[in-house]
């Protein structure tokens, strides 16, 4: 695809390096930007620059948040002693829609997989374990991708918090097998989590 315009060509090669854009897509965003005002473009490229720059990670749970301590943390209204073990934001956003959930939830930052080099020292693991250490915890769900990655890490967990008296359950099988659980539908994965079980190893 030749185009005249070198300035141009960057940005529809930095348009294209997001996933699920290729580049016939690119240069017709990038387009539609250069139809646009100056204004709209400064505060479009500032929101990308603060994207980057101010989103902070809460450090409770692990949430995204534009504060050290998330929303969802903050809500006297959510039930503290029911945390909701998740991958990452994704999934909280996904659990989020469904609205069936009002406890807190803790991000792990990813599930251990030996194939990509990932393993348990490099999950946030340690914070979980000392929620529960200091009894501020009566019940784990585990919400992790059905996939073996996501059993592994579930297994993992158990293991570890096995010896507390904390209640270890995981969500029903309304997810498919396999699956990434924030491309599971709200009805589902809302139905997975009311009815959720205990944990079986």
């Amino acid at each position: 695809m030749q185009i005249s315009s070198k300035i141009l060509d960057t940005a529809v090669e930095q348009l294209s390096s997001l996933p699920g854009i290729g580049r016939r897509t690119a240069l017709r965003l990038a387009l539609h930007l250069l139809q646009r005002n100056e204004l709209e473009i400064h505060d479009f490229a500032h929101s990308i620059i603060d994207l980057k720059l101010k989103v902070l990670h809460c450090k409770k749970c692990g949430n995204i948040s534009d504060q050290e301590v998330c929303e969802i943390c903050l809500n006297p209204n959510r039930i503290e002693k029911i945390v909701c073990v998740v991958e990452d934001i994704r999934d909280i956003i996904a659990i989020e829609a469904t609205g069936a959930f009002k406890g807190l939830y803790h991000v792990l930052g990813g599930v251990i997989s030996p194939m990509d080099g990932i393993g348990p020292s490099d999950l946030n693991i340690e914070p979980l374990l000392m929620r529960v250490k200091n009894k501020n915890v009566d019940e784990i769900i585990f919400a992790l991708s059905p996939t073996m990655e996501g059993d592994t890490t579930n297994f993992y967990l158990f293991k570890k918090l096995k010896e507390s008296s904390v209640l270890i359950t995981t969500l029903s099988r309304g997810v498919s097998v396999g699956a990434e659980l924030h491309y599971a539908d709200e009805l589902s994965l809302g139905r997975s989590i009311s009815q959720r079980q205990k944990y079986d190893q």
